[in-house]
């Protein structure tokens, strides 16, 4: 029985396939999930006591519940996964960051193949996988690069249903094998003869796009174009053509895919973070000095949330203890007023009503010098939050990254989000630069905008 206090789209949940979608109190996607139906799989999440603890922290949190039906199971699969690429929501990549999703590629050659590879497969050949866009290297290598998905077994299996309407193959053309032997999937119809020679490239190459659209989430224009086919093979009296497109036209109107999530359907399972596991999309702190001559010295600390900036969290700094350009110095005196503020959430030697949370992984402008004091007083505190120091380059293209190159994950995470890091240093330079500009103003007499309150 779902609470009456939590918000539902229509007032109500259909017994249909679908993707749902869990929203909290400040309207964050939560988490993705799909489902044979969206009214028994979304009402067993509030019977009974949760098994695991991040089901039950993220049931806690829910306020709101939206869904998008759809026709079959493979469709609820599809959407699942563009909508978890497109939104990353947090309880759906926690502890399993990109390196362990499946992905679904097609390949760049003249018989493209789809593959399935991990994350950590794509990282490893320079593809970022939560890319919306491919890269110009990855674009060499794939037309496309679908995912991310949690279940190879069920993007197999996905695959396999939609190759009775899209055929598509696995095989090498004769001029690669120097046998024209069709495979095994040629004699019982599935491959549709490259291995034989009996299929040329542009022809091949169009039902490639067909198979495309289909993970592109378009299965209505994919079926517009078949019929389309079909009639046109009709108009020119070729009708065994015209059969066979029909016959692919009824296999994509009447999937027979209820086993896909079967097994998913009884478990509620989200997966704990790994041990030293980064969440590179969960709370970053971005820290910058500014001062002109060593005067009016001031910084400042934004925060980043789910790669995007979450500006009721940023604060301001005037630098106390000394006068004079110092940015290590400067650094280590934010840092330390900085963690007083979690301290009262940890054993009371803070007086701050609300304590801050602490962060996941902090960046700092600047490079060893600024690094190394700030680790030096997490040590001091016992704190172990990863730092990433940015040292300015002639460009982006030159920042230079500075962390412990010892850490796997540290290297995973720098190579991962290089570019979220470098937009989150930025914010706090524009954010410290515009302090410290209504500083200098403040102290010449010149009228300033009223500004949020220093710490």
């Amino acid at each position: 029985m779902i609470p009456e206090q939590i918000k539902i789209l229509n007032k109500s949940l259909p017994d249909a396939p679908g993707v749902y979608f869990y929203y909290n109190d400040k309207n964050k996607l939560l988490y993705v999930g799909k489902a044979t139906s969206l009214k028994k799989r979304v009402g067993s999440y509030f019977v009974g006591n949760a098994k695991h603890p991040r089901t039950a922290e993220l049931v806690s949190k829910i306020v709101e519940i939206k869904y998008v039906q759809v026709p079959t199971v493979i469709e609820a699969l599809v959407l699942e996964a563009n909508q978890i690429r497109t939104h990353k929501p947090p309880y759906n990549i926690l502890g399993r960051d990109d390196k362990s999703f499946i992905y679904l590629c097609i390949t760049n050659e003249d018989f493209p193949k789809p593959v399935l590879m991990r994350g950590l497969d794509l990282e490893r050949i320079g593809i970022q996988p939560f890319s919306k866009r491919l890269s110009l290297k990855a674009r060499r290598k794939f037309l496309a690069v679908y995912g991310p998905y949690l279940s190879g077994r069920q993007l197999k299996m996905a695959l396999q249903l939609i190759r009775r309407t899209v055929q598509w193959s696995t095989c090498n053309p004769p001029s690669v094998t120097g046998s024209t032997r069709p495979c095994f999937e040629a004699q019982i119809g599935q491959c549709p003869g490259v291995c034989s020679g009996t299929i040329d490239k542009k022809t091949y190459r169009r039902s490639i796009k067909k198979l495309m659209l289909f993970f592109s989430g378009k299965k209505d224009a994919l079926l517009r174009q078949l019929k389309r086919e079909m009639a046109a093979a009709a108009r020119n009296k070729d009708y065994e053509a015209a059969a066979k497109l029909r016959d692919r036209v009824f296999a994509l109107e009447h999937i027979q895919d209820i086993g896909l999530l079967m097994k998913e359907e009884f478990t509620h399972e989200l997966p704990e973070p790994a041990p030293g596991h980064i969440n590179a999309l969960g709370r970053i702190e971005a820290y910058d000095i500014a001062n002109i001559s060593g005067t009016s010295n001031v910084a400042s600390m934004v925060v980043f949330e789910d790669g995007k900036p979450s500006k009721n969290e940023y604060r301001k700094f005037r630098i106390k203890g000394f006068e004079g350009a110092n940015d290590v110095g400067a650094m280590e005196e934010v840092m330390r007023r900085r963690l007083a503020r979690a301290m009262g959430g940890r054993d009371g030697r803070s007086t701050v009503p609300t304590p801050w949370p602490l962060p996941d992984i902090m960046i700092i402008d600047g490079g060893e010098g600024q690094v190394n004091r700030v680790e030096q007083v997490l040590r001091e505190l016992k704190l172990d939050i990863p730092v990433v120091g940015i040292a300015k380059g002639f460009d982006r293209k030159q920042d230079r990254l500075v962390y412990d190159k010892t850490s796997a994950e540290l290297r995973r995470v720098t190579s991962a989000f290089k570019e979220v890091f470098q937009k989150a240093r930025d914010e706090a330079h524009r954010f410290a630069g515009a302090y410290h500009r209504n500083l200098r103003g403040r102290q010449s007499g010149i009228p300033q905008r009223k500004k949020r309150k220093s710490l």
